[in-house]
């Protein structure tokens, strides 16, 4: 129950996140995005030598065979759909 609760929670701050994006201008939005963009750089800085060859590994598999994938909307429902 109470990772199910965390879950929740997560969603409703993600709508909210969202609806609060929504309401921003595109220059306002290209600067968050900016923002966005360097965290994740700073974060990727920190990466262990694992992840850093496992995100190799699956850079290198994407590469080999770029039709591949999952398109976003099936991956989308996926993470919203209640267990």
């Amino acid at each position: 129950m109470h990772g199910w609760r965390n879950r929740a929670t997560v969603i409703k701050r993600m709508n909210d996140l969202r609806s609060q994006i929504n309401s921003l201008s595109a220059a306002e939005k290209a600067e968050l995005l900016d923002t966005v963009w360097e965290s994740l750089e700073a974060d990727a800085a920190s990466l262990t030598d694992a992840q850093r060859a496992e995100l190799d590994h699956r850079i290198a598999r994407h590469e080999q065979n770029p039709s591949d994938v999952i398109p976003w909307e099936q991956v989308r429902a996926g993470l919203f759909k209640k267990p």
